[in-house]
């Protein structure tokens, strides 16, 4: 089969994907990433939409920020300037030129918040969500520590980040670096997905004596997982907490089940 008879035939015509089996292994693989494309668009919609809110959330941040310069390596103002802490439901920000807080009671500040960043006495400290210890895997923490005496943070004063604040746009290309970032785990989730449903599927297969191949079950099984995915992907848009996994490998096999019905009868001993 061609790959435009391959989408045809995972869209409208499931009866025809009993050639699926037969079709080259990189003609499942492209299939799968264009699957993890689609896939991938509700993560990129609902990341642009946090980073959305949080530049809004910026801009109510920068008209709190006072004048200071950084003197010795440490925030000094220009007047007598209490600190403050400014939450939003995207941001904890707190401004502590008295060194009253440390970096560990910005990481506790983390609780609901996306971020909690400080600019304490002589350092900022961003705290990061842990996202299933990834930041922790990557960073051996979460919580990062930038002293005012080293770059980038070097002759930081209060009107430059008002600036940066008041200014913080979204590059143009930033919806493309999202979507590469989310499709590689997006692909590892769908293939984890169908592999289980390939499992499921071809013992179904064999109790039904057809004869096919796990292998072949699983190429299969990514083409029978287009309506599935195409469904899940449009309620993750307004659904984060949807289990995808249990609806795509319910569906594919039960779509799976249907083409197993045209696979070559298993000739028996004696036949």
């Amino acid at each position: 089969m061609t790959f435009r008879q391959l989408i045809q035939g995972a869209m409208f015509r499931f009866s025809t994907l009993k050639h699926a089996k037969d079709a080259p292994f990189w003609k499942a693989i492209i299939y799968l990433i264009l699957l993890s494309i689609v896939f991938s668009l509700p993560t990129v919609y609902q990341t642009m939409e946090v980073m959305n809110e949080i530049r809004n959330d910026s801009q109510k941040i920068a008209e709190r920020i006072p004048d200071f310069q950084i003197v010795n390596g440490e925030i000094e103002t220009s007047r007598q300037s209490e600190g403050f802490i400014y939450q939003t439901n995207s941001i904890i920000w707190t401004f502590d030129p008295e060194g009253k807080r440390s970096e560990h009671d910005i990481a506790n500040d983390l609780i609901g918040n996306f971020f909690s960043v400080g600019l304490l006495k002589s350092k900022a400290v961003l705290a990061l969500p842990d996202f299933g210890g990834v930041s922790t895997s990557m960073f051996g923490d979460n919580v990062l520590e930038f002293p005012y005496d080293s770059e980038p943070l070097k002759g930081l004063t209060g009107s430059t980040l008002r600036e940066e604040l008041e200014d913080l746009q979204l590059p143009f290309w930033a919806p493309i670096i999202m979507l590469l970032a989310a499709l590689y785990p997006t692909m590892i989730n769908l293939v984890v997905t169908f592999f289980f449903a390939a499992i499921i599927g071809h013992i179904f297969a064999r109790l039904r004596l057809r004869q096919i191949t796990f292998f072949e079950s699983f190429k299969t099984m990514i083409f029978c997982g287009t309506i599935p995915v195409l469904i899940s992907t449009l309620i993750m848009f307004f659904s984060t907490s949807f289990d995808f996994s249990l609806l795509i490998t319910l569906a594919s096999v039960f779509i799976y089940s249907q083409v197993a019905n045209s696979f070559p009868q298993m000739k028996l001993p004696g036949q």
